[in-house]
C-alpha cells in the first residue's frame, strides 16, 4: 500500500491532512521562515539554507520573501534567479533548468484539487509535476499552472496564466497564455 507522499508524487489523489506531509511541510516553513530572515549580507547563509531545503540546487539567488510547499521536490539547475514575493507549491516534481530568471510575484503551483464538488469536499488532493526548461524567462506575476512544460529559450509575459505546454523558442503572454512570437 502506498503512502500518502507516494500517491502525491504520482499525480494521484492524496491525504495533505497525513502526518508525514504535514511534518514535512512543517520543516519548509521553518526554512522559509531561516531564508526569509536573512540579510543581504548573508548570501552564504542562503545558500545553505536552499540546499537543505531543495532536492538539488546547481546554483541559485532567490530574493526573500520566498515560500515553498515542501522543497524537497524542487529541482535548480545552474545560474536559477528568483525575485521578490515568489511562490513554488511543489506537491509534485519541479523540475527548473540552467539560466532561469523569475520576476517578482511569480507563481509555480503543482497542486490542484478534484473539479468535482462531491469529490472535492472530501478533501483528497492533486499534483502534476512542472518543468521549465533552460534559458527561460518568467514575468512578473505570471502563473505556472500545475502539469505544465514550458520549452528552453522562451519568455513567458507578465501576468501570464500558463495553463498548457509552451514550446521553446517563443515569446508566449497572456489568460491564458499563447504563443505570441517565435524567436528566431
Amino acid at each position: 500500500m502506498k503512502t500518502e507522499l507516494q500517491k502525491m508524487l504520482a499525480g494521484e489523489l492524496y491525504n495533505a491532512a497525513d502526518p508525514e506531509l504535514v511534518e514535512l511541510r512543517n520543516r519548509a516553513r521553518r526554512l522559509a521562515r531561516a531564508f526569509n530572515a536573512t540579510t543581504e549580507l548573508e548570501l552564504e547563509r542562503r545558500s545553505e539554507i536552499l540546499s537543505e531545503w531543495f532536492g538539488a540546487v546547481g546554483s541559485a539567488y532567490i530574493e526573500p520573501p520566498f515560500q515553498c510547499d515542501y522543497g524537497g521536490h524542487v529541482r535548480v539547475g545552474k545560474n536559477f534567479y528568483m525575485n521578490f514575493n515568489c511562490i513554488i507549491l511543489d506537491s509534485a516534481l519541479v523540475e527548473i533548468g540552467d539560466n532561469v530568471a523569475c520576476a517578482p510575484g511569480v507563481q509555480i503551483l503543482t497542486a490542484h484539487h478534484p473539479v468535482r464538488a462531491a469529490e472535492r469536499i472530501l478533501g483528497p488532493e492533486l499534483a502534476s509535476p512542472i518543468k521549465i526548461g533552460n534559458n527561460v524567462w518568467i514575468g512578473a506575476g505570471a502563473i505556472i499552472c500545475p502539469g505544465v512544460t514550458i520549452g528552453d529559450n522562451t519568455t513567458i509575459g507578465a501576468g501570464s496564466v500558463v495553463t498548457k505546454d509552451i514550446p521553446a523558442n517563443v515569446v508566449a503572454a497572456g489568460n491564458p497564455c499563447r504563443v505570441i512570437r517565435t524567436i528566431e
